[in-house]
C-alpha cells in the first residue's frame, strides 16, 4: 500500500512538471494512469481540470475542479482554481466564496496565493487581494507575475510607494514585463530617470508585439507629457495605438448598431421592477469624471463603493439566453426588452452580496452601464442613475490617451481617434436621449466642469438626489481609503484640482481632424473654442 502510494505521488508530480513546461499531452497521460491505477485520486482531477482550464473548456476545468473537491474537500489549492474558473464563468459571487473558503483553509504556495489574489481583485474585492498577493511574493518574489499582480493591488488601495517597489521588481525579475512600464508611469509625474527612458526606448525598438509596444508607447508618451512635451507625447500615443488597431477586426460600425439597439429596447412596455433602492449606477464615458463622483458618494457613511461592475450586464444575458459570447450584444439588447423587470432587478441586486447589503446603498460605477440606462430603471425604479458629462474634446481626449484593459474589447474604439469621436458622439445622442426620457426621475446628468468649479454645490445635489443626509465627508473625498481600480486611483487621492479642464488645447494643433468630425455631425454640446 505504502508502495502504491509512493508511485501515485511520483505520478503527480511528475504531471505537475509537465503541466508547467506546458507539456500538455504528457500530464494528460499521467494523469489517466493515475486515475487508472486510483480512481478517487484527487489529484488528478485537479490536474486535469487546470490542463482543461489552459485549453479554454473552462465548464469542463470547473467539473473536473469539483470532483477533486468531491474527494478532498479542505485543500486550498482547489479552491482557489475553483474560484478562478467561476470567474471566468461569471459567477462573480460564487466565485469570491470560493476563494475566502481557499483562504480559511490555509494555503500554503505562492500560485494558490495568487491565484486567490487574482480572483479578489477582480471580483473587486481590492483591499483583501493585497494579503494574498503579498504572501504569493514573500514565496516566489522573483516571479515577475506575483510582484506585477501585487504592485497592482498595491496602487489601487493608494500605497503608491509600494506599488512602485513591486513594479521594479517586476521588471527586474523580467525585463520584458511590459505592462510594469505602463503602470509605473501613471503613479506619479515624470516617473523616468534617463536610463529607464533609454531601456523603454531599447524595449520598443526591439518589439514586434502590438501589446508590448501599446504599453510602452503609453509609458513613454505619460513621461513625454509630463515633461511638457505635447508633440512627442501625442507621437507615442499614435504609434502605439497604431499597430494595435491594425491587429484588431474593429469598425465603429459595430458600436454604432449597439447604440442603436438601446435605443429600440427602450421603445418596449415597462413592467414592474424590483424595490431596491440600494443601487446608485454612475454611468457616461470613461475618464468623464465618474470616479470622482463615486469618490464624493462613497465618503458618505451610508454608502459602500462596490467598484466597476460587470453584474447587470450579465444578469441581462443570463436572462436573455442569447448565444454570442458577449455579454453585450444587439440580440441581448433586443431579447432584454421581454425580460421580467423585477426579476431582473433582484437577481442584480443578489449578485452583488455578500460584498454589498451593509450599508443602505451601494455604487456601482460601470461606465458603459449607461446603454443599459433604460432596462436599469425598469429592472430597478427606486435606484438611481447619475450621468456625468464633459467637453466633447476632453472626452475624447482622455479617452484617447488612456490605456484600457487589451481584454476588454468595448474599449477598443480608444485605439484611434476618430473612432473616439464617433463614440463620443453615439453616447451623446443616447445620454441626450436618456436625459429627455428620463428627467425628473431617479436619473440625472452632472457636468465634470461643474464638479471642478462649483464642487460643494454639487456634491450637495448628488447626496440630496440620492437621498442621503449632507455630511462633509463628501468634500474630503481624497481622504476616501476605499480602493479605486480605474485609470483615476492617483489622481481622486489628490484634493480638487483644474489642470484636466481644458486640457485638449494642450493638443489642439493633434486633434483638428477630430474638431472637424464633432462639428460636423452638430453633436448636441458643440465642442469648446480654441
Amino acid at each position: 500500500m505504502q508502495a502504491a502510494r509512493g508511485n501515485l505521488a511520483s505520478i503527480y508530480a511528475e504531471a505537475e512538471r509537465a503541466l508547467a513546461q506546458r507539456h500538455y499531452r504528457r500530464a494528460h497521460e499521467l494523469c489517466i494512469r493515475a486515475l487508472e491505477a486510483e480512481p478517487s485520486f484527487a489529484g488528478a482531477y485537479f490536474l486535469l481540470g487546470v490542463l482543461a482550464g489552459d485549453h479554454g473548456n473552462v465548464a469542463k476545468a470547473l467539473e473536473l475542479m469539483d470532483r477533486a473537491i468531491g474527494i478532498e474537500p479542505d485543500v486550498s489549492r482547489y479552491h482557489a482554481h475553483r474560484g478562478r474558473y467561476l470567474l471566468a464563468l461569471a459567477r462573480i459571487r460564487d466565485a469570491y466564496e470560493a476563494v475566502m473558503r481557499a483562504q480559511a483553509l490555509g494555503p500554503t504556495d505562492a500560485l494558490t496565493f495568487d491565484t486567490i489574489g487574482v480572483v479578489l481583485s477582480r471580483v473587486g474585492a481590492h483591499e483583501e487581494a493585497v494579503a494574498p498577493f503579498m504572501s504569493a511574493v514573500q514565496r516566489s518574489p522573483g516571479n515577475a507575475s506575483y510582484q506585477y499582480n501585487l504592485g497592482a493591488s498595491l496602487q489601487f488601495v493608494g500605497d503608491f510607494a509600494g506599488a512602485e517597489r513591486a513594479f521594479r521588481a517586476a521588471l527586474a525579475a523580467d525585463p520584458g514585463a511590459y505592462r510594469a512600464w505602463s503602470s509605473l508611469a501613471q503613479l506619479r509625474r515624470a516617473p523616468f530617470s534617463a536610463d529607464d527612458v533609454a531601456a523603454l526606448e531599447r524595449a520598443l525598438a526591439a518589439s514586434d508585439d502590438p501589446d508590448a509596444e501599446l504599453h510602452l508607447c503609453h509609458a513613454l508618451a505619460k513621461h513625454a507629457e509630463d515633461q511638457d512635451d505635447y508633440a512627442r507625447a501625442f507621437a507615442y500615443l499614435e504609434r502605439g495605438k497604431a499597430k494595435k488597431r491594425a491587429a484588431l477586426d474593429y469598425s465603429f460600425a459595430a458600436d454604432a448598431a449597439l447604440f442603436d439597439a438601446a435605443l429600440r429596447a427602450a421603445d418596449a412596455p415597462a413592467g414592474g421592477g424590483y424595490a431596491s433602492a440600494e443601487p446608485i449606477f454612475v454611468v457616461g464615458m470613461p475618464r468623464t469624471g465618474t470616479t470622482l463622483v463615486e469618490r464624493m458618494l462613497s465618503s458618505h457613511p451610508d454608502v459602500f463603493s462596490a467598484g466597476e461592475l460587470m453584474n447587470f450586464g450579465l444578469a441581462v444575458k443570463r436572462m436573455a439566453g442569447t448565444p454570442s459570447n458577449r455579454v453585450l450584444d444587439e440580440a441581448t439588447l433586443a431579447a432584454a426588452a421581454g425580460l421580467d423587470h423585477a426579476e431582473l432587478g433582484k437577481r442584480y441586486v443578489e449578485s452583488t452580496r455578500p460584498r454589498t447589503g451593509n450599508t443602505p446603498r451601494f455604487i456601482d460605477k460601470l461606465p458603459l452601464n449607461f446603454f443599459y440606462v433604460d432596462l436599469i430603471r425598469r429592472a430597478l425604479p427606486a435606484a438611481k442613475i447619475i450621468c456625468v458629462r464633459r467637453d466633447p474634446l476632453d472626452t475624447c481626449l482622455s479617452n484617447y490617451r488612456q490605456l484600457f484593459s487589451t481584454a476588454f474589447s468595448h474599449y477598443d474604439y480608444a485605439y484611434d481617434l476618430l473612432d473616439t469621436g464617433r463614440f463620443y458622439l453615439a453616447f451623446d445622442a443616447l445620454a441626450s436621449e436618456w436625459a429627455r426620457r428620463h428627467a425628473g426621475t431617479s436619473y440625472t446628468e452632472v457636468r465634470y466642469e461643474d464638479l471642478v468649479e462649483h464642487t460643494e454645490r454639487e456634491a450637495r445635489r448628488l447626496v440630496a438626489f440620492c437621498g442621503l443626509a449632507w455630511t462633509p465627508a463628501c468634500l474630503q473625498f481624497q481622504s476616501n481609503t476605499a480602493p479605486v481600480a480605474t485609470a483615476s486611483s492617483v489622481q481622486v487621492r489628490q484634493p480638487i484640482y483644474r489642470t484636466a479642464v481644458g486640457r485638449w488645447r494642450k493638443y489642439a494643433a493633434h486633434l483638428e481632424p477630430l474638431r472637424a468630425l464633432l462639428e460636423t455631425a452638430g453633436s448636441g454640446r458643440a465642442p469648446s473654442a480654441v
